[in-house]
């Protein structure tokens, strides 16, 4: 496998750490801090613009860093069901669904969703529900 780059290091190691314990007790006592020195500062409009432009960076970064982490993952998860789905032989028209326009995407979630309702309707009168039927 190739290195990953700067960025994608970078991105993974930012939302590991973002997700843990002792980062949200850091921005916790960030903000303790913050409020304890509003009397030092008569809770002035420097003071409030202080933490309204921390949040305001740090969000705003966040938000590609995790969109980053998000994408990458994502598009792992569809490598592996693409694999399961050929693997299995399975149906290979639903490989690679996230690509279909939203009408497509639909119209295969309808098929799934009235083969669900059969297969439960099934399941009431005794049957197993361990076929796979057409579409």
């Amino acid at each position: 496998m190739k290195n990953s780059s700067w960025f994608t290091r970078f991105a993974k190691k930012t939302a590991q750490l973002s997700g843990r314990p002792m980062t949200f007790c850091l921005a916790v006592a960030v903000i303790v801090v913050w409020l304890a020195t509003g009397p030092m500062f008569d809770y002035s409009d420097t003071w409030q613009l202080i933490i309204n432009t921390g949040t305001t960076i740090i969000t705003f970064l966040m938000v590609f860093l995790i969109q980053n982490t998000q994408n990458r993952d994502t598009a792992a998860i569809q490598v592996k069901l693409d694999e399961l789905i050929r693997v299995t032989e399975g149906h290979n028209a639903l490989m690679d669904l996230e690509e279909l326009e939203e009408a497509e995407l639909e119209a295969f979630r309808r098929k799934y969703e009235r083969l669900a309702a059969k297969a439960r309707e099934l399941m009431k009168k005794g049957a197993r529900d361990t076929d796979s039927p057409e579409l």
